[in-house]
């Protein structure tokens, strides 16, 4: 789609969709990029502080396990109003906000002595994060037509494979090297490292963002016209509903409860796997941090790979069932290989790729069904319910290991949720999340 702009020489040029789409994503990818990178680095620092977490405050595995899924119990209580204040309040102050408090609250971490201090600021940072994700996730319905949004929302989701291939090998760097400087704990330094910057980006978040393109003052009128003109259309399409009814629309709840499955795959992959490396003999917290990045690496590949795929062939649901059933079975190897760290890393690799890729992919459902104040419900209250997957997994994991000294039964469940996964997207889903993106 184009339309014609005059020039100053008064020769008119063609503005292309693609044009104004690459111009809208220079503007807002990076920086949302750098913000969700921090929000997932939180998932990756507390797996990595787990041993010396439980060596000072004198922690089980499934005391670690209960402390870790707290995080999720705070995010999720507050996920549906946090993304309600944040259509009412605009996108830029609320993402700013969540930033800021959320970056405190992760800082004040090296001020834990006791279990319960634990449990009390894993559920506060929760709290305080709560709706960043899908926030953003309805941001982006604000800026980008659907035919484009398998490779934004991959895009977006690259932040949590770099936490992974970055901020793993900088967790085990700062465990081996920082650790005692100034007195502070490593397992201290990683919490001011990732709490720390969140505060300046949310500064530059409020500098940055716009609430929506009609605010977008670096966009020439035409170009904003293209872009929203499609936008309408699409919003017409699907319909407007209220925050309340979008909850009872067809089809949320299902996405809700295969986004919960996904989640447990996720969680099991976020907060288990430097320690699966370790047991296998991985050797440093260094080399261990390197490792703990491939499957990471293997899932950032996929994601782009498949966002670009998925676009093309608008069929949404196929991907997502594919990359599942792969995680799935990097889950049951995982379990049959978990004494060779060869073998173990191989697997994990699979794992990555599949679950990784599989979220970004998920969230091109979603939009298909809802739209406007229905959109940031819904969307708020699929991530709430996919959530409490990361409150299972990881208390799964934990309990498992103390009662058997061995993660490999729970892994083989995860793996069985992910086929359970797979089958539901491909036979379960309404024909408005079955039906393709492409224009018609």
């Amino acid at each position: 789609m184009t339309v014609a702009a005059a020039t100053a020489g008064d020769l008119d040029i063609a503005i292309t969709e693609q044009h104004v789409i690459k111009k809208i994503a220079w503007r807002l990818m990076p920086l949302i990029i750098v913000c969700y990178f921090f929000a997932f680095f939180d998932r990756v620092n507390i797996s990595f502080a787990k041993a010396a977490l439980q060596t000072d405050l004198g922690l089980s595995n499934t005391a670690y396990g209960f402390g870790a899924s707290l995080f999720v119990v705070g995010y999720v209580l507050l996920e549906v109003p946090s993304n309600m204040l944040l259509y009412r309040f605009g996108a830029r102050r609320w993402i700013a906000r969540i930033m800021i408090s959320w970056g405190i609250a992760t800082a004040a971490m090296v001020f834990v002595r006791s279990e319960w201090q634990f449990y009390a600021l894993r559920f506060l940072i929760g709290a305080m994060e709560a709706g960043f994700a899908p926030g953003i996730l309805y941001y982006l319905t604000l800026w980008f037509p659907k035919s484009h949004r398998g490779r934004m929302t991959s895009v977006f989701f690259l932040a949590t494979a770099f936490s992974g291939i970055i901020g793993a090998p900088i967790s085990g760097l700062i465990l081996n090297y920082l650790g005692g400087v100034h007195s502070i704990a490593g397992w201290q330094w990683l919490f001011l490292a990732g709490g720390l910057p969140c505060v300046a980006l949310g500064l530059v978040v409020l500098l940055r963002f716009d609430d929506g393109i009609e605010q977008a003052k670096w966009l020439s009128a035409d170009e904003r016209r293209l872009i929203s003109v499609q936008l309408d259309r699409q919003k017409s399409e699907i319909g407007e509903h209220s925050a309340w009814r979008s909850l009872l629309k067809p089809g949320v709840l299902l996405l809700g409860f295969i986004y919960f499955l996904i989640q447990v795959a996720s969680y099991g992959l976020n907060f288990w796997a430097p320690d699966l490396i370790k047991a296998a003999g991985g050797g440093s917290a260094a080399a261990i941090g390197f490792l703990t990045a491939v499957p990471y690496i293997c899932g950032a590949v996929t994601m782009l790979v498949v966002g670009r795929m998925s676009d093309a062939s608008g069929e949404r649901p196929k991907f997502v069932a594919a990359l599942i059933l792969a995680a799935g079975f990097g889950f049951f190897a995982s379990g049959a290989f978990d004494k060779n760290v060869v073998t173990l890393v191989g697997a994990l690799a699979v794992l990555g790729a599949g679950v990784v890729a599989a979220i970004p992919t998920f969230w091109t459902l979603p939009p298909k069904i809802l739209t406007g104040a229905g959109a940031a419900s819904g969307i708020a209250l699929i991530n709430t319910l996919g959530q409490v997957g990361g409150i299972v997994s990881p208390v799964l994991v934990g309990s498992v290991k103390d009662r058997t000294g061995s993660t490999t039964l729970a892994l083989y469940v995860i793996g069985g949720t992910c086929l359970l996964c797979a089958i539901l997207v491909l036979t379960s889903l309404p024909r408005g999340l079955k039906a393709s993106d492409l224009p018609t």
